[in-house]
């Protein structure tokens, strides 16, 4: 890609003060390294199991989805040829939460869930309610630093993400096309379509992700984590596989569909049996 993809960075080299870049030139917008810990809706009620994946664990998990080594990326979630998502093993789970590494095991990023209250955690707990109400996700880089905000908004029967940049404003809409059979997800900008996702069969994992012409761009493949892992824990892991760098908008919107397509769907297999 010419330029870097939208996001923060250093504003000199070296400096402490971040300067937000929107893709094609600096904003107005600054802000210095979060001292504390980033905010997660994960609290002490969740069973977690283990720490983070070990780095021969991660290729391990790549070579389970077929993918071999693919040239060399630029290091953030928006060039690197080849994203390995881990969900954090928890036995309770209350709020979503990932990491994602590159093809050589080093995290690059993270994602979790935010703006849940504990009303909706209770509901998450107790019932099946939670797969309808509104979710929040923040995708983070390696520095803790929001690149980009997802909303799901509440839903009955298709899903859709609404995707931002850390200062509001909008990047595009992922929308689920169908109900029934291989679901389906079209990427939106300001109401045109520029790509989409679909799933290779009926229980929507496995996807293919196209740009405008129908050709394929990218492919999430979820990797079988073990017989007492998935009976006992509601973790899933995938690896996305981006086959060019791609330009803006359409490099966000696949980043964030391959980064949200566990909260779209997995989170709402109880509804979809």
């Amino acid at each position: 890609m010419t330029n870097p993809a939208p996001g923060w960075y250093p504003e000199t080299p070296g400096s402490p003060v971040l300067r937000y870049w929107d893709g094609a030139q600096w904003t107005q917008h600054t802000q210095q390294p979060a001292q504390q810990q980033p905010r997660s809706d994960a609290s002490a009620w969740e069973l977690g199991i283990g720490g983070p994946p070990s780095a021969e664990k991660v290729k391990e998990q790549q070579r389970r989805a077929g993918v071999g080594q693919v040239g060399q990326g630029g290091g953030t979630l928006f060039t690197e040829p080849v994203l390995v998502v881990n969900q954090k093993v928890k036995l309770i789970e209350l709020a979503n939460e990932y990491l994602v590494f590159d093809q050589h095991g080093r995290q690059i990023g993270s994602v979790a869930q935010v703006g849940q209250s504990a009303l909706k955690k209770a509901a998450r707990f107790l019932t099946s309610l939670d797969q309808f109400m509104t979710h929040h996700l923040e995708v983070r880089d390696v520095n803790h630093q929001t690149v980009l905000v997802l909303t799901r908004p509440a839903k009955v029967f298709k899903s859709r993400i609404l995707v931002q940049r850390p200062d509001g404003s909008p990047v595009g809409e992922i929308a689920q096309d169908n109900v029934f059979g291989k679901i389906r997800f079209a990427f939106l900008v300001n109401g045109q379509q520029i790509g989409g996702i679909q799933a290779e069969n009926w229980r929507a994992w496995n996807f293919g992700i196209t740009d405008h012409t129908g050709a394929e761009i990218a492919r999430i493949t979820k990797t079988w984590e073990g017989l007492a892992k998935t009976m006992f824990t509601t973790a899933d892991n995938y690896v996305v596989q981006i086959h060019r760098p791609l330009p803006d908008p359409l490099a966000s919107l696949v980043v964030a569909s391959a980064l949200t397509v566990d909260t779209a769907l997995k989170q709402d297999s109880r509804g979809l049996g």
